[in-house]
């Protein structure tokens, strides 16, 4: 049985597109790389200095000063580099990152985005979240529906503190992928198996409408396995 973020990984992995240059944030969105379909050749770019990230090193081969954003040793393919930040997030703050994939706390109704910290909790830094959301040509938010205590993640108003605002371009959930549109808000395109439009409705405080084309049991169930292991996860 796929687990909620087995399930979201492999259908997030449906968004990429041929020749993309794509960053992955750290935690659920690495798993995305595990999914890659056959026929789709992707760049993976690292925030914290490095293009072309390939697998995991074999046990014994890692190396510490070569690691992602979320501290996991990589390596890196054919024609990959690594460099400094200041050049990576140069590449990022110009717009050459085709399309980032982040974890969500909180997802609103406008398309802000809070997925840095809880008020009062303890966090090292905010990272490169803030600059992936307004660089990134798209953003994806990959996470579960519900926070642990069974609230929704995707609300009418984020009430954390931002990353971003109205940045948000597609929402993908172990139940549900929506959409949203300059004219028309927020999309209902997807939802997956074991859920109905009710269910969605039910645990979705943003605003939204069910796409004419609505697709029923459209991903989820067994995740099967991966594609292809870029980073070895």
């Amino acid at each position: 049985m796929a687990s909620a973020k087995q399930i979201i990984a492999q259908r997030a992995a449906g968004e990429l597109k041929d020749g993309q240059i794509i960053n992955l944030g750290i935690g659920l969105p690495t798993m995305i790389a595990n999914y890659v379909p056959a026929g789709v050749d992707v760049v993976f770019q690292t925030e914290n200095g490095g293009i072309g990230v390939g697998p995991a090193p074999a046990p014994g081969c890692e190396d510490r000063d070569r690691a992602n954003a979320g501290n996991q040793p990589i390596s890196l393919i054919a024609g990959g580099s690594y460099f400094d930040s200041a050049t990576s997030f140069a590449m990022i703050r110009g717009g050459h990152v085709d399309a980032t994939f982040l974890g969500t706390l909180q997802v609103d109704e406008e398309g802000n985005i809070a997925n840095w910290i809880v008020p009062g909790g303890m966090l090292a830094g905010m990272g490169g979240a803030m600059d992936l959301v307004t660089g990134s040509k798209i953003v994806h938010i990959v996470t579960e529906h519900c926070a642990r205590d069974g609230s929704t993640k995707l609300m009418k108003q984020c009430t954390f503190p931002l990353t971003g605002a109205k940045e948000a371009d597609v929402i993908i959930t172990e139940r549900a992928v929506l959409r949203r549109f300059p004219d028309k808000g927020w999309v209902l395109e997807e939802v997956a198996v074991g859920y109905t439009l009710d269910d969605i409705a039910n645990c979705t405080h943003l605003a939204y409408t069910v796409a004419d084309d609505v697709k029923l049991n459209a991903f989820g169930g067994d995740s099967g396995d991966a594609s292809r292991s870029v980073l070895g996860l």
